[in-house]
């Protein structure tokens, strides 16, 4: 079948099987041409490992250091008619250039919240790989059934406290308006936490714990973002920055666990703000975006997911690097994001947009450029006129 983006609000429905894996070869490329990572993980399980953040630590696992990797996602595959979520792609991908090169990359597809997915996890690494050194938690869902209540949770992207009203940007019709959102209330606060809080990540670590799959000194990262003043009402302010204020007492907690574990550690990493299936869903953040791209790349200091978690594996995990710590005890690779000249120039521009000159003041070209080619479309060298098969399986 031919492939073309059909795009429905924040998300494109359809995903091109080439596309994607063009973009997997792009960031493969990136990490091999920054040379080896040395003295980096050799068994990395990684939650979350389809899109954004967690496939880009994958990627950089691998092509980086030669890490054995197994990763963790929900994926729907191709049905009649319907390509596959670009995330099922994605992974095909990476698992078949990591093996060709050498690399042993294996999958898992279901509910990493699920026990039984755990289960399987750990059967695999036990038969497979040995104790693992690097775990990478990277989910982002809208939803969570609760392993041990069977209670569904479902997140919202709210304030708390009272509603928020701020520009917004439509990326896909490029208009600008204004937006208000209403408050959540305290189930919805709740459920938010329990789906994107800590609570999974700590049963993930004791399942390996107790499965004595953890090697001495082995490694636990999250992902988390704290983001400007524009966002923080909706964001660091809000429901999802309650459940990474738990996400944080998280890493406390396994921090502790691990280091009584041969000198290990867990931690939280601050990225930078990236168009992501998941950033694309949030009032108000697009907007950030789409001027954050017109400032970094005018000052060269753009990165990208996998420019960003090449940069924390080389210069703060591994290569004889130590980790640098903000006065949270959090990692920040979101530190040239957030350096005063960059922030003072998109408090300049904010007030200023609108949707007549919504293309000169901000690189909501770029946005929507990159936002594309998270479902395989706008790469170089694709014939995106050709038929394409879009049933491909592991």
């Amino acid at each position: 079948m031919i492939i073309k983006p059909k795009v429905r609000g924040f998300v494109c429905v359809t995903a091109h099987p080439t596309g994607c894996a063009a973009h997997i070869q792009q960031q493969i490329d990136h990490v091999i041409s920054k040379g080896p990572i040395k003295q980096g993980p050799k068994n990395v399980l990684v939650i979350g490992a389809s899109t954004g953040y967690g496939l880009a630590s994958r990627v950089t696992a691998s092509f980086g250091s030669g890490a054995a990797t197994l990763g963790v996602f929900y994926e729907r595959p191709s049905e009649e008619g319907r390509p596959a979520t670009p995330g099922w792609y994605n992974s095909i991908a990476f698992t078949r250039a990591a093996r060709a090169a050498g690399y042993y990359a294996e999958n898992i597809n279901g509910d990493a919240f699920s026990d039984a997915i755990k289960q399987q996890t750990l059967a695999t690494i036990a038969r497979d790989m040995g104790p693992i050194d690097l775990v990478v938690y990277s989910l982002a869902s809208p939803r969570r059934t609760h392993p041990k209540t069977g209670a569904v949770h479902k997140s919202v992207l709210k304030p708390l406290g009272a509603p928020y009203t701020n520009k917004t940007v439509d990326t896909d019709k490029g208009i600008v308006s204004e937006v208000t959102i209403d408050s959540a209330n305290e189930v919805e606060a709740a459920d938010t936490v329990a789906v994107m809080g800590g609570e999974d990540w700590e049963m993930w670590i004791q399942a390996l714990a107790d499965a004595k799959l953890l090697a001495p000194g082995a490694t636990a990262v999250a992902y988390s973002y704290i983001g400007p003043v524009h966002t923080w009402p909706v964001y660091k302010d809000g429901t999802i920055g309650a459940a990474k204020v738990d996400l944080e007492r998280a890493a406390t907690a396994i921090n502790a666990k691990l280091a009584a574990h041969g000198n290990g550690r867990a931690f939280i990493s601050v990225n930078k703000a990236l168009v992501t299936q998941a950033s694309s869903a949030i009032p108000v953040v697009p907007l950030y975006i789409a001027i954050l791209y017109k400032v970094m790349k005018a000052k060269g200091t753009h990165e990208g997911c996998i420019e960003q978690m090449q940069r924390l594996f080389a210069t703060q995990l591994y290569n004889g690097s130590k980790l640098q710590f903000d006065s949270a005890g959090r990692v920040r690779v979101d530190d040239w994001e957030m350096r005063p000249e960059i922030q003072d120039a998109i408090s300049a521009i904010w007030p200023q947009v609108t949707t007549e000159n919504l293309v000169t003041l901000t690189d909501i070209a770029g946005y929507q450029t990159e936002f594309l080619k998270l479902f395989g479309f706008g790469l170089p060298g694709v014939n995106y006129d050709a038929d394409v098969e879009p049933h491909i399986a592991f």
